[in-house]
């Protein structure tokens, strides 16, 4: 089996991406090489295009790319249970290019009612996953701070489970979208007292039994900190990664706040997490269908972190399509 040639982005310095040809290799034993059809582009990767000191440049060709779809174009020894020209979901990290490789165990086939639709498994699996974690309950409820991708997913799912879902935002856009996903109540972020007051008015002083911090932004931990109640959960959802954070100690300590990380590091899990998503997709459970609001081609990949850096009214999720 021979390596192919094709086009990859490579983020060679901070808000610099060069479109280069490059080699991909052949599928080494256990392995898939997967023709990229789509990736989306994850909010976790803007530090990256921004520039942190912890950053070296270039980055490999196609990294991080890390939310794509595609078919699989070859197999390597010993990869029995998938074939040439499935369609499949992939964990991998270099998917800004038109190829990516991926162990045949971490990726996942995509049912043929969602052909012809774009499918980042990845984050719609996070969303599952973060779902499960909080351990939603009927009657129970829950604010979202930041509804964004992952917030206005999650609100799907809580409302579809028969919580009573407040979303904060500071984007109009992004509240009506939640409204329409099922949020009982939308509050428009204004600051962290205002908010917190009209929580605390909705909820008769108690707060909420989970809160959901989806922003990633010290200013969203500390107002989802505020939200919830006495032994209630805090699920920290959004990823904190330009820095250090403080917390609130003593309230988390007062209130005996169960604190959950959401984010997994288990392939096998978030693989599970993807699985799952698929099967609310297919079945109607959650429409992720009007989160894709942007969509670029390869070449365009830096007007795509300028709209997450900017985050629009409008905006929500962009795509790259190959």
């Amino acid at each position: 089996m021979r390596a192919v040639t094709g086009h990859a982005a490579v983020i060679s310095a901070p808000r610099q991406i060069d479109v280069r040809r490059v080699e991909f290799r052949a599928p080494a034993a256990g392995e898939v090489r997967v023709q990229i059809e789509g990736c989306g582009v994850c909010a976790s990767n803007l530090e990256l295009w921004l520039g942190k000191p912890w950053f070296k440049y270039p980055v490999e060709p196609g990294a991080p790319g890390h939310e794509a779809w595609g078919r699989i174009e070859a197999v390597g020894k010993g990869v029995s249970e998938l074939a040439v020209g499935e369609r499949v979901a992939l964990l991998s990290s270099h998917a800004f290019a038109e190829y990516d490789l991926a162990k045949s165990d971490e990726v996942v086939r995509l049912p043929a009612a969602l052909d012809g639709e774009p499918v980042p498994a990845e984050p719609l699996g996070c969303a599952v996953n973060i779902f499960k974690r909080a351990n939603i309950a009927r009657g129970k409820t829950v604010a979202i701070v930041g509804v964004g991708f992952l917030g206005l997913l999650v609100t799907q799912l809580a409302a579809n489970a028969g919580a009573r879902v407040i979303a904060l935002s500071h984007r109009r856009s992004s509240l009506k979208l939640a409204s329409e996903f099922g949020a009982s109540v939308t509050i428009e972020i204004h600051d962290k007292q205002q908010a917190s007051n009209h929580v605390a008015e909705l909820t008769d002083g108690r707060g909420c039994e989970c809160v959901i911090e989806a922003a990633g932004k010290q200013e969203s931990l500390d107002l989802a900190s505020e939200l919830t109640s006495e032994r209630g959960r805090l699920v920290i959802a959004g990823y904190h990664q330009d820095g250090p954070r403080q917390v609130n100690m003593q309230l988390w300590n007062w209130r005996g706040l169960d604190v959950i990380n959401a984010h997994e590091r288990d392939p096998q899990v978030y693989l599970a997490g993807m699985r799952d998503a698929i099967a609310v997709v297919e079945a109607g459970v959650i429409d992720p269908r009007p989160l894709y609001t942007h969509t670029f081609k390869l070449a365009d990949l830096p007007t795509a972190f300028a709209a997450i850096e900017r985050s629009p009214e409008g905006f929500v999720k962009a795509l790259i399509t190959l």
